[in-house]
């Protein structure tokens, strides 16, 4: 009995423990279980819990790093308060002889157009080469990125860009070109900010109305005006679209400099707009089949060679003016159409087989007036002018201030010289033909352009005398008084060579070369109106007569005769340099005076090519244009009484035999 009464008591015992007590040992059993369980836990997942905790913690460490960078890089944006300012900088606007727009150049920018005033097709084609995803997307286009990702590296090189209509604003309007992880992070950031900013069509507005479309245009209504004539609220789908190909190279796609590109480009961007669902694939042909129409002066290639060279001379004459200009030229655009087709016929046909690749054509009015003027084979392909910016040896083209400077010491036509071997020194000059005439006339040497006898004329007129004929003439570069100057070893440019005929074809006043007859801002204010003041004489009129029935020979019976103009008066001479690297034909009429050059950049030696063959062509072709619906008019003082009279009473040359072999042959 006495057992289960101290079991009792027990009982009692525990149910006395206080409430405290009770709470301590499950709180302590609690604790138990939660280490066995924290154990149970480390023993599995330890290495992946520390490694969570590790990269929470370079997770927190990296987001607070980039926070930094991009806090830094925001210091350093640009300021964005003047987004819709447009700084305005000066332009020119070249007009022709008849007042037509022949170009503009200069930065420009268009009216601002409101997204709503433009054709559908215009946004609709930016949109379908550029950024299909534009309304899509919230500044930057993962899907983009990530398909140009794969393209770029498919091709292994850069094919296909990812940045947005919203980056390439960003970037045009308030950073640089530079490729760099900077600007592209700026550039993000930018586009975030532009998007938070303005709604979509705001955005494209502001693109179309500043992003680069070549040719010195900015936004869409300065490109469409410079290209097509028009506003941009007037283009056509084909217009669209070749607008809309310009954003990826506006240089290149340019219509003015390769107006196949421009069509290939454009075609293109049908295609795309096609599979955007802009448009249909009978409206795509339809466009494709029309092409656009540029403004007139953008499609004549070679006029920019001339735009360029008025362009250098505007400053000198306007003091630096700081607004729109516009510029009245003598340049006629039919007979730079002329020119360009002359040349460019010879260079297909003649260039490849008689190994010459470049040709400069100058055609002036007997006053100096710039007519024409071609400076290579193609202004898109090569921007440096040969007709200003060459200087090359003339040859025999020089001949002719030889001559002059003669009869300006006393000879005449008629009188006689010997064409034979010479020696001066150790220099031994030969006739290209490599034989002689012996005793002939001072015409027959200059129209069979004799070596030898020019050095012999040379040696008794003096250097000091035909380097002063030439720079009278016209020529200004600097003349070196050598054995061989008579040959014509001293460099000179076309240009200078032309003008310098100039006084043989107007009796025998300098004509310094102009393009610019007038200068006036773009509200009408004018800067500059040229004198029509002759030029000063330079040589006197009975020398002049002398020298145009010499030169005239060389047309008809010396090295020009594939030159002729029979029955027009003309008048002129061939050159050539040592080894064919240079090729010249300069002549004149009564109203025009043109020059032609064809050779190599590199200088390089071309066939059997001389002054006589495909310079004297393309001159031919191009005068024979030119004068088709001409008068019939003479040289000045050509074969005439009074020119003769005139001659005679000139003093004659101290060599006796020479006066009587003048008398004999009167000088004809």
């Amino acid at each position: 009995m006495a057992a289960p009464a101290k079991r009792k008591s027990r009982r009692r015992a525990v149910k006395r423990r206080p409430a405290r007590a009770r709470r301590g040992g499950r709180l302590a059993l609690a604790r138990k279980k939660i280490r066995a369980w924290r154990r149970r836990f480390k023993r599995r997942f330890g290495a992946y819990a520390q490694a969570f905790y590790w990269g929470a913690v370079a997770c927190l460490w990296l987001f607070l790093g980039i926070g930094g960078v991009l806090g830094l890089l925001a210091l350093d944006l640009p300021d964005t308060s003047s987004l819709w300012d447009v700084e305005q900088q000066p332009s020119i606007t070249v007009l022709d002889r008849s007042g037509q727009v022949l170009a503009r150049r200069g930065v420009s920018y268009g009216l601002p157009v409101a997204l709503s005033d433009l054709p559908a097709a215009l946004p609709q084609a930016v949109i379908a080469i550029e950024d299909r995803r534009f309304y899509h997307h919230i500044g930057i286009d993962p899907i983009g990125i990530f398909r140009a990702f794969l393209a770029n590296s498919a091709e292994g090189r850069v094919v296909q860009g990812g940045s947005t209509i919203t980056q390439q604003l960003a970037k045009n309007l308030f950073l640089k070109s530079e490729r760099t992880w900077k600007r592209k992070i700026q550039e993000m950031m930018l586009a975030f900010w532009l998007e938070r900013r303005f709604s979509k069509d705001q955005i494209l507005s502001l693109y179309l109305n500043r992003v680069y479309l070549g040719a010195g245009a900015y936004g869409v209504e300065a490109a469409a005006q410079r290209y097509f004539g028009k506003s941009a609220t007037r283009v056509t789908l084909g217009e669209a679209a070749l607008l809309a190909g310009l954003l990826k190279a506006p240089s290149r796609y340019a219509p003015s400099n390769n107006p196949d590109l421009a069509k290939a480009r454009a075609d293109i961007v049908l295609t795309r707009m096609v599979e955007a669902g802009f448009i249909t694939e009978l409206q795509r042909r339809h466009a494709g089949d029309a092409p656009p129409v540029l403004a007139r002066g953008q499609a004549t290639d070679g006029i920019g060679y001339f735009i360029d060279w008025v362009a250098r001379r505007i400053p000198a004459l306007t003091e630096g003016a700081d607004f729109d200009l516009v510029i009245e030229t003598t340049l006629d655009v039919a007979a730079q159409a002329r020119a360009e087709k002359a040349m460019g016929l010879s260079l297909v046909r003649d260039g490849a087989a008689l190994g010459f690749s470049q040709g400069a054509l100058v055609s002036l009015a007997t006053d100096g007036a710039l007519i024409a003027m071609v400076g290579g084979r193609s202004y898109g392909q090569s921007q440096f002018n040969r007709a200003v910016q060459a200087r090359r040896q003339p040859g025999s083209a020089f001949k002719p201030f030889v001559y002059l400077a003669a009869l300006e010491a006393g000879w005449r036509p008629g009188a006689l010289i010997e064409d034979a071997p010479i020696r001066i020194g150790d220099w031994a000059p030969q006739n290209f033909s490599k034989t002689y005439k012996g005793r002939v006339t001072l015409t027959e040497a200059l129209a069979l352009s004799l070596n030898s006898a020019a050095v012999r004329l040379a040696q008794d007129v003096g250097a000091g005398a035909i380097i002063n004929a030439a720079h009278r003439l016209g020529i200004s570069s600097d003349l070196q008084a050598t054995r061989s100057l008579p040959l014509g070893t001293s460099e000179v440019n076309l240009l200078e060579l032309v003008s310098s005929y100039a006084p043989f074809a107007n009796g025998g006043r300098r004509a310094a070369p102009y393009a610019i007859v007038s200068i006036r801002s773009s509200e009408g204010v004018v800067l500059y109106t040229r004198a029509p003041t002759p030029g000063p004489r330079v040589a006197a009129l009975a020398d002049i007569g002398a020298m145009n029935d010499m030169l005239g020979e060389v047309m008809r019976i010396g090295t020009g005769r594939k030159a002729s103009l029979d029955p027009r008066p003309a008048a002129g001479k061939t050159g050539t340099s040592q080894n064919s690297r240079d090729a010249w034909f300069v002549g004149y009429t009564a109203d025009l005076v043109t020059g032609v050059w064809v050779g190599n950049d590199d200088d390089a030696p071309m066939g059997r090519v001389t002054g006589g063959t495909a310079p004297a062509i393309i001159w031919k072709d191009y005068m024979l244009a030119m004068n088709k619906d001409r008068p019939l008019r003479p040289l000045p003082r050509g074969r005439n009484p009074a020119f003769i009279a005139a001659r005679d009473e000139a003093p004659q040359n101290e060599n006796a035999l020479t006066r009587f072999m003048s008398r004999l042959f009167g000088g004809e």
